[in-house]
C-alpha cells in the first residue's frame, strides 16, 4: 500500500502503528483505527487516504443517512471518520467490501465503541482493527530509541551512556502533558489544562453517550479521582468505591452504578486495564488474576488529581505510580507491531512484576518500573525478576527473551546477572 508523499498537517510526526495500518489495508478490505478521542487517529488515517467521509460535520452525517452508497464513493482507500456517529455504515462497509473484492477500500477511525456491539462479529475477515494511543516518548521526541524493545524480544542487548538533561522533573512534566499530538510544543501549563479540559470533556459528555445512562456530575469525577489514586494497582470495584467517599461509612454510589461508569470509560478508551499474565508455574504459588487500572494516558491521571509536575515531586509515591502508567503506555505502543500484548504478573507469595510482554509466537519479555536509577532501587527489580524467571514452566522459561528494568533516567546497560536496565527516554519500537 502505497502512502501519500506529503501529511496535508505539516507538524504531523509519524506514529509506530502506521506498519499495522499499511499491512492491515494490504490484507483487508477495511482498518479500523480506534483510540481515546484527541490521540491522532484521523491524523494517523490521512496518511493514507485519498478522500475523506467527515461524520462529525453536519452535511456529510446528513448524506450518510440518506444515500450511504454516495457517502461511501470516492477515492480509496476512503477515510469514514467518528464512523460510530453513524452505525448503520459498518455494514454497509463490510458489503462493499465484499462486493469490491479488492483490499484497502476503507479506513475508519472511531473515539468510542458503540454499545450494540455491532463491530463483534460481523467485520470478520473483512475489516483489520489498529489501536491508537497516545504518542509514546519516542513518537513525541522524549526518548531517542536507542534501546530496541523489538531487538530485547530478539535477545539483542543495547547499551548507551546517560542521556543530557533529563532530570525527574522532565520526567513529571512527560506524566503532565501526556502523548497528546495537539501539545506538541505547547507551553507545560497550557498543555496541562488541555489534559484537564479533555478529562472533563469525555467523563462528562462522552460517557452519558457511551454508557447510554446519565450520572451525576459529581459521581463520575469522584470515580475518575479514585481510579487516579488507584493509579497501577489492582484495585477492585468496592476499592475505588470506598476511596471515593472516604467519610461514609457505606459510599452512596451503587456498585451497579460505578462499573457502568468504567465500563463507558473504557468504551471511550480513557481506561485501558491491564491483564494479569496467565502463565504456568512450576512452583505451588497460585496466580492473581485481578488486572491493573491504568488511564490510556498518565496525563489525565495527572488531571484527575489535578497534579502538576511540581507537585509530583513533592509526593514521589503518586510520581512512582504514574510513571508506571506512562511505562506501560509506551510498552503498549512499542509491543503492537511485534503484535505483542502487555501483562502484569502478581502470584500468592507477593511476587509482582509491573510488566510482561508475550509475542504471538509465545517469546515473552518481563520488566520492571523503578522511578530511581540507584544501585540498590535495581538490585530490587531485578531479583524481582531472576525470581520470577525461576517460577515459570520450563517450557514458558524456554521462550524467555529479557529481563529488564526500566527506569526514568540513567544509562542503559547489561547487568553481570543478565538483567538488562535502561531508562524509558532510551526505549523505543
Amino acid at each position: 500500500m502505497s502512502r501519500p508523499s506529503q501529511h496535508p498537517y505539516p507538524r504531523y510526526r509519524s506514529r509506530v502503528c502506521e506498519a499495522e495500518i499499511d499491512d492491515a489495508l494490504g490484507r483487508r478490505g477495511a482498518v479500523l483505527i480506534e483510540g481515546v478521542r484527541w490521540c491522532g487517529k484521523t491524523w494517523a488515517a490521512l496518511r493514507f487516504a485519498r478522500s475523506t467521509l467527515r461524520l462529525d460535520d453536519e452535511d456529510e452525517l446528513l448524506l450518510a443517512q440518506i444515500d450511504p452508497s454516495a457517502a461511501l464513493g470516492g477515492h480509496t482507500p476512503r477515510l469514514v471518520d467518528e464512523w460510530q456517529n453513524a452505525p448503520h455504515l459498518w455494514n454497509r462497509i463490510r458489503r462493499e467490501c465484499d462486493e469490491r473484492a479488492e483490499p484497502g477500500q476503507f479506513i475508519l477511525t472511531g473515539s468510542a465503541s458503540p454499545r450494540s456491539d455491532i463491530t463483534r462479529h460481523t467485520g470478520t475477515g473483512r475489516i483489520a482493527r489498529v489501536t491508537l494511543r497516545p504518542m509514546s516518548l519516542y513518537e513525541s521526541g522524549a526518548s531517542d530509541g536507542a534501546v530496541s524493545l523489538c531487538s530485547l524480544m530478539e535477545g539483542q542487548i543495547a547499551s548507551c551512556a546517560p542521556r543530557e538533561g533529563i532530570g525527574l522533573r522532565d520526567i513529571a512534566s512527560f506524566v503532565c502533558v501526556g502523548g497528546w499530538p495537539a501539545n506538541l510544543d505547547v507551553e507545560e501549563a497550557r498543555a496541562t489544562r488541555s489534559a484537564r479540559d479533555h478529562l472533563t470533556e469525555s467523563v462528562l459528555v462522552d460517557v452519558p453517550e457511551a454508557s447510554g445512562v446519565r450520572h451525576r456530575r459529581e459521581t463520575m469525577l469522584a470515580l475518575t479521582r479514585s481510579v487516579a489514586r488507584n493509579s497501577a494497582t489492582e484495585a477492585r470495584t468496592s476499592k475505588l468505591l470506598a476511596d471515593m467517599y472516604p467519610d461514609y461509612g457505606q459510599s452512596p454510589v451503587a456498585r451497579q452504578t460505578a462499573a457502568a461508569c468504567l465500563d463507558a470509560l473504557q468504551r471511550i478508551f480513557v481506561l485501558e486495564d491491564q491483564p494479569a499474565w496467565p502463565v504456568h508455574l512450576r512452583s505451588r504459588a497460585v496466580l492473581r488474576k485481578s488486572p491493573k487500572r491504568h488511564f490510556v494516558d498518565p496525563s489525565l491521571a495527572a488531571a484527575a488529581l489535578g497534579a502538576a509536575p511540581d507537585h509530583l515531586l513533592r509526593d514521589t509515591n503518586t510520581l512512582g505510580l504514574l510513571f508506571e502508567s506512562l511505562v506501560v503506555r509506551d510498552l503498549r505502543v512499542y509491543s503492537a507491531p511485534l503484535p505483542a500484548s502487555v501483562y502484569h504478573y502478581r502470584d500468592s507469595d507477593n511476587l509482582e512484576v509491573d510488566a510482561v510482554i508475550t509475542r504471538d509466537d509465545g517469546a515473552w519479555l518481563a520488566a520492571e518500573v523503578k522511578l530511581s536509577h540507584r544501585p540498590e532501587s535495581v538490585d530490587a527489580a531485578a531479583a524481582r525478576l531472576l525470581r520470577l524467571r525461576d517460577k515459570v514452566s520450563a517450557s514458558r522459561a524456554a521462550d524467555l527473551a529479557a529481563l529488564v528494568v526500566i527506569t526514568a533516567r540513567g544509562a542503559a546497560y547489561r547487568r553481570p546477572d543478565g538483567v538488562c536496565v535502561t531508562p524509558i527516554t532510551s526505549l523505543g519500537p
